[in-house]
């Protein structure tokens, strides 16, 4: 029986920030996913693992994320990354989250950075009153900046589970990245990868029996 809905931000409530890394590398003549093979080097120890976990502020990890580039072959400042971290708003999967409200705890389990060392949004205002929005939303919000733990460590699932009072097995986890859904259905959770809105929303529907245009 499943009592609690878990959800990503970024690549879920918003479009992918692949899709901006991708114009990024084109744009630079950088090879295809050289930013993702950066940040899948060295995984746990990483320049963006440190700055998600607070361990590191935004100066160093803007020249650690530099430096391990050049070890690729090329030069690129992690200041330059973080701009492309705001993805467009998606409003049916933020309508989805209200839907779920009603009938489930919800909560948000994110990889993040400190908020004084976070780019500014997007846009206009308009888009941050909509991340707000959504926020304001969940029962519990599990930042990797703040418990200084990180997905994919199973501790940072553990946390949101203990805070909802659910057990991992009576929970639903969506996330746009395999690697962060891995664990989580290692403890237990129903989990779904966000690749598009319908395409998520279909599996949601199919583990809680809601339905969601």
């Amino acid at each position: 029986m499943i009592e609690a809905v878990l959800w990503d931000f970024g690549g879920v409530f918003t479009t992918s920030p692949f899709e901006a890394f991708a114009r990024f590398e084109q744009a630079r003549g950088l090879p295809p996913n050289f930013i993702r093979t950066i940040n899948s080097t060295n995984p746990d120890r990483n320049a963006w693992a440190r700055f998600e976990s607070a361990a590191i502020d935004a100066a160093a990890f803007d020249e650690a994320f530099a430096r391990e580039a050049e070890a690729l072959g090329h030069r690129v400042r992690g200041a330059d990354v973080l701009k492309l971290l705001s993805g467009a708003f998606r409003p049916r999967m933020a309508a989805a989250l209200a839907t779920c409200k009603q009938h489930y705890k919800v909560g948000c389990i994110t990889n993040n950075m400190k908020r004084a060392d976070a780019p500014p949004p997007r846009g206009d205002d308009e888009r941050a009153d909509q991340a707000a929005r959504v926020m304001a939303l969940f029962d519990v919000v599990v930042e990797s900046s703040v418990e200084g733990v990180r997905k994919p460590q199973p501790r940072i699932y553990e946390i949101a589970c203990e805070r909802l009072g659910v057990a991992p097995q009576h929970a639903v986890f969506l996330d746009d990245l395999g690697i962060n859904l891995k664990p989580a259905r290692a403890m237990g959770m129903t989990t779904i990868r966000v690749t598009t809105e319908d395409q998520a929303l279909a599996e949601l529907s199919a583990a809680t029996g809601l339905v969601f245009p």
